[in-house]
């Protein structure tokens, strides 16, 4: 083995005494060029005042250049920066500092940008090269290209600020399922900090009705398949449940070779919420679509008993058709333009009497409805809740009820006690009830709703055999 070049430049051969130690180096740099040049690391030396005496291809290739030897001084950068990107003068660069303090320096990190605008992130390894006598001749210098090291620190780094950042939870476990990281998302959907769930199994947020299915997921991730939105339940720490959707892939070593999953977890919860009113309301749409034709029917067969020629049939049948427009108006405030009829306010009296007059009847000695009850006044949106109920009520009473038959009849009576609203409908005339009926028609559902759910009330059915009879009870407070 040739050698050093340490000992080349210091022990000079016969006949080259007359020579200078510089010159020395620069020859003995020259013999050892080829091997210099197969190199992947730049190397370049320079005189004892900075000046660029020699360089290999690898340093050409990381400054983008060739600069000019014996002019250029300390580096063969076009621009030199810090790490944080501030300007570098290339007087202040490792190689001028080592020769400057006459020591060297390992892996000392700075920017070099190329003339194309380019940047290489490297290390340098400046060393100062001494004469026999110890005095400094001058230095050499390695740069290794640490750019894709950087790169990859900084995907690192924004890869897992994402990740801690991230709403949803996304947590990492190894093959026995054992937690491997937790973030910040996690814990802000189940309830467990990282300190409390690392190191222990996943299991613990799955249900005892669910435990089936950690197994399934680890064999599909063993065999390398990846797991697209799997919605479940999981249990918080709290024992709540929450429903998710699972994204689950296998984590793989630099062999490639699957050592663990990674599990992004989202609360689908107000999703699931959304597509029941979604549901909800695709529902009550047909309920009422359905309704409106069985009510105009009735209406017909109604105002034909009573009418004597057409004309009067027709008006007759447009009078209630208006009138049952106006009750319509009421259920659902502000969907038809310019009207603004249930968000205002309105007597309680008179709201019932808007909705019913529809079916009022025409003989007025026999009144169908009679209503009977102290002025109330019915604020806000409880003005479009109780006008939702009381359509429903006057609706299977026009269907199935009392205003079915001719001789049919509904009186609905209220009164306020110990602050509570309590309203009495009952219907007369109508079809024999023989039995309760066997299920809760969509109607009944929605008014039940509405009058516990919205309004904080309650609603009793009393199937008697003489017609139906409601009883609707509901917080002073809640009317506005």
């Amino acid at each position: 083995m040739g050698p050093a070049l340490g000992d080349m430049i210091n022990e000079p051969s016969h006949g080259e005494a007359e020579l200078t130690d510089l010159d020395r180096m620069t020859r003995s740099f020259g013999q050892i060029r080829d091997f210099v040049d197969v190199l992947p690391a730049a190397i370049y030396t320079v005189d004892s005042q900075g000046r660029i005496t020699s360089f290999n291809e690898a340093a050409v290739e990381l400054w983008g250049r060739r600069p000019v030897l014996h002019a250029e001084k300390w580096s063969g950068a076009w621009r030199l920066q810090k790490p944080d990107g501030s300007p570098l003068p290339h007087e202040a660069c490792p190689m001028a500092v080592a020769l400057s303090e006459g020591r060297p320096l390992r892996g000392a990190e700075a920017v070099a940008e190329r003339p194309d605008g380019t940047r290489v992130h490297f290390s340098a390894y400046p060393t100062p090269l001494r004469d026999p006598n110890g005095a400094i001749v001058g230095g050499v210098n390695m740069l290794v290209d640490i750019t894709e090291r950087k790169s990859s620190n900084l995907s690192a780094a924004v890869l897992s600020a994402i990740v801690e950042s991230s709403h949803d939870a996304i947590v990492s476990k190894d093959l026995n399922g054992i937690v491997v990281s937790w973030n910040a998302g996690a814990k802000s959907l189940f309830g467990y900090t990282a300190a409390e769930m690392i190191g222990k199994p996943i299991a613990l947020l799955i249900p005892p009705d669910r435990q089936d299915e950690e197994p399934a997921i680890l064999r599909r991730i063993r065999n390398g398949e990846r797991v697209d939105h799997f919605e479940t339940v999981r249990r918080r720490k709290d024992g709540s449940l929450v429903e998710i959707s699972l994204t689950i892939s296998p984590v793989r070593d630099r062999s490639g070779r699957i050592i663990g999953a990674s599990k992004i977890a989202r609360d689908i919860s107000d999703r699931r919420q959304a597509e029941q009113q979604q549901r909800l309301i695709v529902r009550e749409m047909s309920h009422r679509i359905k309704n409106l034709f069985a009510i105009a029917g009735s209406i017909v067969s109604m105002s034909a008993r009573a009418a004597t020629t057409p004309a009067e049939l027709a008006k007759s049948v447009r009078e209630r058709l208006d009138a049952l427009t106006r009750a319509h108006e009421l259920t659902r405030p502000g969907l038809i333009d310019d009207i603004d009829t249930g968000g205002g306010e309105q007597n309680l009296r008179d709201l019932i009497q808007a909705i019913l007059l529809p079916y009022r009847g025409d003989n007025e000695s026999t009144p169908r409805l009679v209503l009977a009850g102290p002025d109330i006044v019915v604020n806000g949106s409880a003005v479009a809740s109780l006008a939702l109920v009381f359509n429903e009520f006057a609706t299977n009473a026009a269907k199935y009820g009392a205003l079915s038959a001719a001789e049919g009849r509904v009186e609905v009576s209220w009164a306020v006690h110990d602050g509570m609203l309590a309203v009495d409908w009952r219907e007369f005339g109508g079809p024999k009830i023989a039995h309760r009926p066997q299920r809760q028609g969509f109607g009944s559902t929605l008014a039940n709703r509405v009058v516990v759910g919205q309004l904080a009330g309650s609603l009793e059915y009393a199937w008697d055999l003489d017609g139906l009879a409601i009883h609707l009870a509901i917080a002073r407070d809640q009317l506005g």
